[in-house]
């Protein structure tokens, strides 16, 4: 059975090619049942996209500020990157076999932008494709005929779907959220400020001040501190917990204490390799607002007239 989600509504009309073609309807099947949610897809996407960037090394947090070069071979560590994840077969003559059957594996960047080689002619790919900016991707399965493409006008011969007929693609995941790049997302005076806080442990502490109530990922973390024990600048005993304690900020990761604590708060919800920080104020515990009860005491996540309140006491739990 289909999600109901704006994939579903992409496949109606693809969904006589199920019936039509044995080995799409087997492929498909076989990667939704690896992926419901296409979860792990986004995560692979997600990654290959931070590893690019590489930004503990070179500070890097936009795709435009990739060379060329790289660029070009982010193609290439989708293909590596969702193998490893997936654990499929190599192929014969294309990428993969996904359920005993041949499928080529093609990334673009820019959507419809999917290069195909004439050796792919008659098989089925997995086209796939991931924006960081506008924070969508989606992945699905053609049947490469003839008609559907351009000629190929390139050195390679490679050829491109037809606009008119990328209605024939039928979608596993369409226009989905891709786990968001923060830095990039972020206010540009906030992210000037970030870094140009100074040292690795002041820049994290700006950023969690900063960007409050929103997922920051573990790249992002390593990428504003840029250096090799990152994770232990967040933490207590000196890290940015530590740090901004004093002014009612509480850095909650994923641990499943943590996610309760943001899941009461009703704010967003670390994921794996997730932080989130709040600043937060004590309450009466007959409060209206959304809290969490720790240490026997009431905290709600600050409103903006209460914004510079500092907190001194937050509950050891949140160390």
């Amino acid at each position: 059975m289909l999600p109901l989600d704006i994939t579903a509504a992409s496949n109606i009309q693809g969904l006589p090619l199920l019936a039509e073609d044995a080995e799409l309807a087997a492929v498909y099947h076989k990667l939704l049942q690896l992926d419901p949610e296409g979860h792990r897809f986004a995560a692979v996407l997600r990654d290959t996209i931070d590893q690019l960037l590489n930004g503990e090394v070179t500070g890097r947090y936009d795709w435009k500020t990739l060379f060329k070069t790289e660029k070009t071979h982010a193609g290439t560590l989708v293909e590596i990157n969702l193998q490893r994840e997936f654990k499929f077969s190599d192929g014969t003559d294309m990428d993969y076999q996904i359920a005993d059957i041949e499928v080529d594996c093609k990334y673009s960047q820019q959507f419809g932008g999917w290069m195909i080689p004439p050796e792919a002619l008659g098989h089925l790919c997995l086209l796939v494709w991931a924006d960081d900016y506008k924070s969508r991707w989606s992945a699905g399965l053609l049947r490469i005929e003839e008609p559907w493409l351009n000629a190929g006008n390139n050195r390679d011969k490679k050829l491109t779907i037809k606009a008119e007929h990328r209605n024939r693609i039928l979608w596993l995941w369409h226009q989905q959220d891709l786990p968001e790049n923060a830095l990039l997302h972020m206010n540009a005076d906030d992210r000037a400020a970030v870094f140009a806080a100074g040292s690795g442990q002041a820049r994290l502490n700006e950023l969690f001040l900063r960007l409050q109530q929103r997922r920051i990922s573990r790249n992002v973390v390593r990428t504003v501190a840029q250096q090799k024990d990152y994770m232990k600048r967040v933490r207590g005993n000196g890290g940015s917990r530590s740090a901004l304690r004093d002014r009612g900020i509480l850095i909650m990761g994923d641990y499943e204490s943590h996610r309760r604590i943001a899941s009461d708060l009703r704010i967003p919800v670390p994921r794996e390799g997730e932080f989130v920080s709040a600043r937060v104020v004590e309450v009466a515990s007959l409060s209206d607002r959304h809290s969490v009860t720790l240490d026997g005491r009431h905290w709600a996540c600050a409103l903006p007239d209460e914004a510079d309140e500092a907190a001194p006491c937050l509950p050891s739990t949140t160390k």
